[in-house]
């Protein structure tokens, strides 16, 4: 027996093709988020090749300090698959065949017009005491088994849809029965854009110290997450539970707060255009026009995003933005001066009330000393005629696409607090 305490799940994912890179171990992630929705703990993966004595060594660190494992892969018919056999020897318990499960697959095999192979036959065995985890999509049973007090184990096929399909019918009625799942929990990811994941950690402090509802930073893209989750019965006592360090939390991160979960900087700024009543027409150059397609992959965008120009050519700033060539030739295409020019011009040409413009070095190649790569400007014409520019220098170390997704996620954060600070001037 474990000397030390059991608690919550652990998930082991079995396959040398998930070690080799080969699959993507989606499994994982999806029965993560249902022990979350469930409110069952969950502190442990593990991902192990096809290997008996490397499956006893995770299994004995399951064993003793999980109260559920589930196990996903290796219930196949060919001699690499090996689950079963490597739980039951690792409990020195035999494997019995269940002829109920032999006579199901080879129903399915006929139902499908075919004669079961006799290697399938290894998917009817199971270790002495276990229970089917009935696959109704599939031929590859799972198991349910109590080999020792207080653990439990289930084992599922790799293959996500039948995997998925055996959780709903047959694990969560399981785990409910006993016990479990009589509590969720519920997060909610606020999301802060042109602050750093140590300045705003630093500024939440002691907030990490908390055990119920829990707060945790990450950091991907550009921008900061904060994810505050909460365990109760219910997802509104949970929300009750979370609501005063959310907004603690979203006082704290001021300006660099703009929404939270599925929010995106795009939908954000469409939905305060969509308030405001106004139109925005952008002028893009390094970005290529990512900006435009990141707002107009939102449905509805049309009453707000009156169009976009994609300017690489300085003939076409002139000819269509009517950027000064003298004011091009003097400060360069990539300057404050000329991307003032060309928000006023976009803003003119297409008869909207917000101008955006964006002009930077992506590279690799095309900068120098005065200007590097990852040097962008970014100009916001507002619907007063003033114009507000904005200079970035992002580097070159994480290379092209990541210069344009910044400058990208810049200019729709510029253009956002402007229209934050429009709103609240009306």
């Amino acid at each position: 027996m474990p000397a030390t305490k059991r608690m919550g799940a652990e998930i082991i994912c079995i396959g040398t093709e998930l070690l080799l890179g080969e699959i993507l171990n989606s499994n994982a992630q999806y029965l993560a988020s249902e022990l979350a929705a469930l409110g069952i703990p969950h502190h442990y993966q593990t991902v192990v090749g096809d290997n008996i004595p490397r499956i006893h060594q995770v299994l004995e660190l399951a064993r003793q300090r999980s109260q559920i494992v589930l196990f996903t892969g290796g219930l196949g018919p060919t001699p690499d698959d090996l689950t079963h056999e490597a739980i039951a020897s690792f409990f020195e318990t035999p494997l019995v065949e269940d002829l109920q499960l032999l006579t199901e697959i080879e129903r399915k095999f006929a139902e499908r017009g075919r004669v079961m192979s006799p290697s399938n036959r290894k998917q009817a065995f199971l270790p002495q005491g276990a229970s089917a985890l009935p696959n109704p999509v599939g031929s590859a049973p799972g198991a349910i088994w109590e080999p020792e007090p207080d653990l439990l184990l289930l084992t599922f096929p790799g293959v996500p849809r039948e995997m998925h399909r055996m959780w709903t019918d047959t694990a969560i009625p399981t785990l409910r029965s006993r016990g479990w799942g009589r509590e969720i929990f519920h997060s909610q990811v606020l999301r802060f854009w042109g602050t750093s994941e140590s300045g705003l950690a630093e500024q939440l402090g002691e907030l990490f110290d908390s055990q119920n509802p829990t707060v945790a930073p990450y950091a991907g893209k550009g921008e900061v997450r904060i994810r505050v989750t909460a365990r109760a019965e219910t997802a509104e006592a949970a929300r009750a539970l979370m609501a005063p360090i959310v907004k603690q939390i979203q006082q704290i991160g001021g300006s660099h707060y703009y929404g939270s979960d599925d929010d995106t900087l795009a939908s954000v700024v469409g939905d305060l255009l969509q308030q405001s009543k106004t139109r925005v027409a952008l002028a893009e150059t390094c970005t290529g026009g990512w900006i435009g397609q990141q707002l107009t992959a939102i449905p509805g965008s049309s009453a707000y995003f009156a169009g976009s120009v994609v300017a690489y050519d300085n003939a076409v700033k002139e000819s269509v933005l009517d950027v000064d060539k003298e004011t091009a030739i003097k400060h360069g295409s990539v300057s404050a001066e000329v991307v003032t020019q060309m928000a006023l011009g976009v803003k003119r040409a297409l008869q909207s009330d917000w101008g955006v413009a964006i002009s930077g070095i992506a590279g690799p190649g095309g900068g120098s000393e005065e200007k590097p790569v990852g040097l962008t400007y970014v100009a916001i014409a507002r619907p007063d005629g003033s114009v507000e520019t904005s200079e970035r220098r992002f580097g070159a170390r994480r290379g092209r696409e990541w210069v344009r997704w910044l400058a990208s996620q810049s200019a729709l954060d510029r253009l956002r607090r402007n229209l934050l600070a429009a709103s609240s001037s009306v």
